[in-house]
């Protein structure tokens, strides 16, 4: 049996296209069954629904062989361990540092000033202000960022941006692009050895899907 991670919601509805290349169809939808582990046309391919961060953790723990998820969780959460043969090039979004629109960013930079960063991308956050000499408190928060600049919290926050348009609604700026953001599929090591005949056409159909050669 090969297990995949995915967690609800845009991964998913992306993945669909990769797993239909590989001649996968999930025989559930997410969204109207309760179910967390949903079964496929393939007799020994099943799907298992966990929280996105959650993913790399699910396989490097042999709890799946295989999962998408997105470069922010293997960034902050590790990815060590796996096994990351593609850049499924879906997903696709930016780490930002956003502002109100009346904060004037670069003069607080310039000045020296330190910023407090709200932010659930803590490892990211840090790495790219110390990268840049400025000085930062870190804010941890796991809800919408962009209430803790408008309720006086933070300076400024750091998180993913796909349109733009929840930023503009909440009076909010993008003042710097930190990384695109895209997702990758992860495997687990152990399974690629022991199961390689079951997930190595898998890692093909996917590479041959998205352009892009994989890894060895």
């Amino acid at each position: 049996m090969i297990t995949l991670a995915l967690s609800k919601g845009r991964i998913f509805d992306e993945t669909l296209p990769l797993l239909a290349a590989a001649g996968i169809e999930v025989l559930e939808d997410p969204e109207k069954s309760r179910k967390l582990i949903l079964q496929t046309n393939q007799p020994g391919v099943r799907v298992v629904l966990v929280r996105a961060t959650d993913v790399p953790t699910y396989v490097a723990h042999g709890g799946a062989d295989l999962g998408v998820t997105g470069k922010d969780t293997l960034i902050e959460h590790g990815g060590q361990g796996l096994y990351q043969p593609l850049d499924l090039q879906i997903a696709k979004c930016r780490m930002s540092v956003a502002v109100p629109d009346d904060f004037d960013y670069a003069k607080a930079v310039r000045q020296g000033s330190r910023l407090t960063v709200a932010t659930k991308y803590t490892t990211i956050a840090r790495e790219f202000f110390a990268s840049k000499g400025v000085h930062v408190d870190l804010i941890k928060l796991y809800g919408s960022m962009e209430l803790a600049p408008l309720t006086g919290m933070a300076d400024a926050i750091v998180d993913l941006v796909s349109t733009g348009k929840t930023l503009k609604a909440n009076h909010l700026v993008e003042v710097e692009e930190i990384m695109d953001i895209s997702s990758r599929l992860v495997v687990n090591q152990a399974a690629l050895k022991f199961k390689q005949s079951d997930i190595r056409p898998i890692i093909d159909a996917f590479a041959q899907a998205v352009g892009a050669p994989a890894s060895a």
